[in-house]
């Protein structure tokens, strides 16, 4: 009889949570993340609605707080994984929501890699120069944007399509030469909702070698709990298999003190409100907390310990080992 590993034994890997974008926010905040034995967390510096300068300086303070703090390691290749863990220290590294900040210019890809981004998505919500969003008319990848993904590629960083509309992950799995992530996305056969996704999407990002992470957001798993997350989880199991599935709470760390939304930006756009009733603020999320219970009820569910050691960070780990060696 096979002895089922603990969570502890595993490599735990969030594919994508949220700090405060401003560079008074503390990464004191991840210090739920390491309290629930999690060893990597991709946290976001940046999104299509936000100025590069709030950008840079989001970056900036996030650095300089990770090179300063003995239980933080900045995560820039798989050794830096591994030292992290080794080192009992959470191992922080950086996306980009969306590709507005890359200025049309697939000579950024480059920066935003040296300055520490390593997972980056093409279209947040809204349709821009380079692809389709998720809650805007349809659209695909845009020859600009062939260009952007074939240099994500070719630089090393992990190409992400959540909040990107159905055409554009079709362009982008099958144009991809690495594979592709959804790192916050939930099954829309369980939850109606534009921001989750088909079949459809989950077979061409599997296809790609890829990983479907879900998120804890309430109001896209339709429910309050971890309960609703396993649900989420065993769909995604049944239809791309163990190999492609991760998790990405996409939590909302906050401090009350810090409004980080730039002053002109117009939420119900970004936001439609026929999906967002109660606003981005009022969506609720899981907590890390939250991923103790997620993996017992996943055990109580029959899945295995090979197959629980991927979904918790093995396939993530998987997917960065891949990716994150340039042409």
């Amino acid at each position: 009889m096979h002895r089922v590993l603990v969570l502890s034994e595993m490599v735990i890997w969030d594919a994508h949570s949220c700090l405060p974008l401003s560079e008074n926010a503390s990464l004191e905040l991840l210090g739920e993340h390491r309290l629930a034995g999690v060893n990597v967390v991709c946290v976001n510096v940046g999104m299509d609605f936000n100025p590069l300068h709030q950008i840079f300086s989001v970056i900036a303070s996030f650095r300089r707080q990770i090179a300063m703090d003995p239980n933080l390691r900045q995560v820039t290749d798989i050794a830096s994984v591994f030292e992290a863990i080794e080192s009992g220290s959470l191992g922080v590294m950086f996306d980009l929501e969306g590709s507005v900040p890359l200025l049309d210019s697939p000579a950024m890809v480059q920066l935003y890699y040296d300055l520490g981004v390593r997972q980056m998505h093409l279209a947040y919500n809204r349709n821009n120069s380079v692809a389709g969003g998720c809650h805007d008319s349809p659209m695909g990848l845009t020859p600009l944007g062939e260009d952007i993904l074939s240099e994500i590629n070719d630089v090393g960083i992990i190409m992400d399509v959540s909040h990107c509309s159905e055409q554009t992950v079709f362009d982008v799995c099958f144009k991809s030469k690495k594979p592709v992530i959804f790192s916050h996305s939930n099954v829309r056969d369980l939850v109606e909702h534009p921001r989750n996704i088909s079949i459809e999407q989950m077979h061409a990002c599997a296809e790609t070698g890829g990983v479907v992470c879900i998120n804890g957001v309430f109001r896209f798993l339709g429910g309050r709990d971890w309960k609703a997350a396993c649900e989420h989880l065993l769909f995604l199991i049944d239809i791309v298999g163990s190999d492609h599935v991760g998790i990405g709470l996409d939590v909302m760390l906050t401090q009350p003190e810090i409004d980080d939304m730039p002053v002109d930006i117009n939420h119900s756009d970004w936001w439609p409100p026929r999906y967002y009733p109660n606003g981005i603020g009022g969506l609720g999320y899981l907590r890390p907390s939250d991923l103790e219970l997620i993996f017992k009820g996943l055990v109580a569910s029959g899945v295995g310990s090979e197959d629980l050691s991927k979904i918790m960070g093995g396939n993530m780990l998987r997917v960065a080992r891949e990716t994150w060696v340039a042409k």
